[in-house]
């Protein structure tokens, strides 16, 4: 009896030794940290129709790592509807969330707010810290729900290619690119069940751009630069722009 309860134990012991890992590289006291902004703005002419933005996740929105706040995507994404509204952009991201985080700290503001367009940048913290893929499913599409009962439209973000994280060691890139990829497509699962959610694309070609580019990273080697963060827009505006119904951008 002994033996098979060790055994069962096995699988959760490999698990918490590879979260360990991963935190301790996220953390690493040798290399340079940064503080999270505060993205939220409102942008453009007062005089165009406006446009209620909420951006809500992880630090992918909070933007640790890039030179200055104009430099972060989801301010270049919003910049560039400036041409056809009056952006209301309410950033409601914190750093290091999961989705579960956004559902019990976030989601009650973000719904608050009414928007007419809703930013879901979440995956990446579920994908490290070993959250489970079923449950990160139900807890995306509740998020998903919530918003579009409010009549908003949606774009989810998704994760790219985590193992392109320079800081991480070898063994841990491999695993979450398979963790990061299979969060991605649960991401896209839940955008393609419902009406007016679109899923941006974080894989391909700007998965390839982090693995071939070390300027894509800021200084700490784990978060994305202000040359990452240009590349992330582009993704994300092409996303948001078929939500609104506009042609895609070159």
């Amino acid at each position: 009896m002994a033996v098979t309860r060790n055994w069962r134990l096995a699988p959760l012991a490999g698990v918490m030794a590879l979260l360990g890992q991963i935190l301790y590289a996220a953390h690493r006291p040798d290399l340079p940290s940064y503080d999270n902004y505060e993205t939220s703005a409102a942008l453009g002419d007062p005089g165009l129709p406006g446009l209620k933005m909420v951006a809500i996740g992880d630090s992918s929105i909070t933007a640790p790592g890039v030179r200055r706040i104009e430099d972060a995507w989801i301010r270049r994404v919003a910049d560039g509807l400036t041409e056809r509204y009056f952006v209301h952009l309410k950033a409601l991201a914190v750093g290091g969330s999961k989705a579960s985080d956004v559902l019990s700290g976030q989601l009650t503001a973000a719904l608050a707010f009414e928007p007419d367009l809703a930013i879901v940048s979440v995956a990446a913290n579920d994908a490290i810290r070993a959250v489970s893929p079923t449950r990160f499913r139900r807890e995306l599409d509740g998020i998903v729900k919530a918003l579009l009962d409010t009549g908003s439209r949606v774009v989810i973000v998704g994760v790219g290619d985590l193992g392109s994280i320079p800081r991480l060691p070898g063994f841990l890139r491999w695993y979450l690119t398979q963790r990061s990829a299979q969060f991605d497509r649960i991401s896209a699962e839940v955008a393609a069940r419902h009406p007016g959610v679109t899923k941006a694309d974080m894989r391909g070609e700007l998965s390839d751009a982090f693995w071939r580019d070390p300027m894509m990273f800021s200084g700490d080697r784990f978060h994305a630069s202000s040359h990452g963060h240009e590349h992330f827009a582009h993704h994300v505006s092409r996303a948001v722009d078929r939500a609104l119904g506009v042609s895609d951008r070159v």
